[in-house]
């Protein structure tokens, strides 16, 4: 179990010092994967810098994607945060039931952007969503305070579980990468069948292919077992 598992995303972030901020909060509880998504300011620039205080290494070190589905590429699980609760197919998660997820996977936690938070396009690429608890009346964090929050849990996790024993993994998960493999040759083979109609529904329809296979715990021989039926429907139809 490793803090080199953990990685932390910042999905479309608005604000230099938020930025900042983040990388600070995740050093303090000795995280440095930091991924950063089509940010809005510069990235870096010396404001990010001076709010990172002495975190500067996160920011130089950190990844740049353009997409969301290039960050979570090489990612086992990903758990989106959201202060709204979603009526999708999904998991929640509480912050105890961080106990139960294996960190000794590579697991990246999804923040959204400060003024809108994660779209359900975006939580369709997420194996989980995970709620803080926080008033009521007044649920929102400011996107550092969020990363630190869970920052303290993962790391008093990691910290306190016991690594006496090593657990036999003969199966091993699909990496991101091949399930999102997996889902574009299903797509490009349904386009061929003109099966996204009316065309107007082919985004929500997109939106929800995506999101049964993200959050499946699919293996890799499984992977490969449905790419090749895809590919055979495809062939024989």
């Amino acid at each position: 179990m490793s803090f080199n598992n953990i990685s932390f995303i910042l999905h479309k972030p608005q604000l230099s010092e938020n930025i900042g901020a983040c990388a600070r909060a995740m050093k303090n509880f000795n995280f440095k994967k930091m991924v950063v998504v089509k940010p809005k300011p510069i990235f870096p620039n010396d404001k990010i810098l001076a709010t990172s205080v002495g975190a500067k290494d996160v920011i130089i070190n950190s990844k740049v994607h353009e997409t969301l589905e290039s960050a979570v590429k090489k990612v086992d699980y990903v758990i989106a945060t959201s202060a709204r609760f979603r009526n999708k197919n999904i998991k929640h998660l509480k912050l105890d039931d961080l106990i139960n997820i294996n960190f000794n996977k590579k697991v990246a936690f999804l923040f959204g952007s400060e003024a809108s938070g994660l779209s359900n396009n975006e939580i369709s690429y997420a194996n989980f969503t995970m709620q803080i608890p926080t008033n009521p009346d007044f649920k929102s964090l400011n996107l550092s305070h969020s990363v630190i929050i869970i920052a303290h849990t993962i790391a008093n996790i990691i910290n306190l579980k016991s690594s006496k024993y090593s657990k036999s993994n003969k199966i091993s998960l699909a990496s991101k990468k091949d399930i999102q493999a997996m889902t574009n040759l299903c797509i490009k083979k349904l386009e061929q069948k003109n099966f996204f109609k009316p065309i107007e529904k082919q985004p929500i329809m997109l939106e929800n292919l995506r999101s049964i296979f993200y959050k499946m715990e699919l293996s890799e021989k499984e992977i490969r077992i449905l790419s090749s039926v895809f590919a055979s429907l495809a062939k024989n139809g």
